[in-house]
């Protein structure tokens, strides 16, 4: 879809393609999430947790490992599928976002060109920093319920989304 899209009931969720399919990897310890101020791209300046586009021929999970491992430093493992989240710009612009969690790392992050990680309570997470769609999905992320989500952003603003619980794997 690359044609300007500003009502969320006319778009065709269950043939809606993606620009670009991306990840998020959110790596907790204990009771802490690493999270990162991203420092270019979409969401610059905004805090999220690492991922990127996936490329060609890599799986979602290896991009999962990679983008991590280039924006904070960090090699993960034993990804857990949390949801999948599919995000509509009002520009035309979408993308795919498969979100994982994890509780195995090695290393300590480092701050890169791309990101600033930080550590931080899971009961204090900045949701005023974030993208306006995080504040409903991510406490059914620390929940461990798995969940699909569909959202129409305007630029920044949200402008109507769907989340619902989904079947566990």
């Amino acid at each position: 879809m690359d044609a300007p899209v500003n009502d969320f009931a006319a778009i065709d969720w269950d043939r809606w393609t993606a620009v670009d399919r991306c990840t998020l990897v959110f790596v907790l310890d204990g009771t802490r999430v690493l999270l990162i101020r991203k420092k270019r791209g979409l969401g610059a300046g905004k805090i999220n947790g690492p991922g990127g586009r996936q490329e060609p021929g890599e799986t979602i999970e290896d991009c999962g490992v990679r983008e991590t491992r280039e924006e904070v430093g960090l090699e993960v493992g034993a990804l857990e599928l949390a949801g999948i989240l599919r995000f509509q710009f009002a520009d035309g612009y979408s993308t795919h976002v498969h979100v994982f969690f994890t509780e195995q790392f090695e290393g300590e992050p480092i701050e890169t060109d791309e990101a600033l990680p930080f550590w931080v309570e899971q009961d204090q997470i900045p949701f005023d920093e974030m993208w306006a769609d995080d504040r409903y999905w991510i406490p059914m992320m620390l929940a461990r319920q798995r969940f699909d989500g569909r959202f129409l952003f305007d630029g920044d603003r949200l402008v109507d989304y769907e989340l619902e619980p989904a079947a566990s794997r």
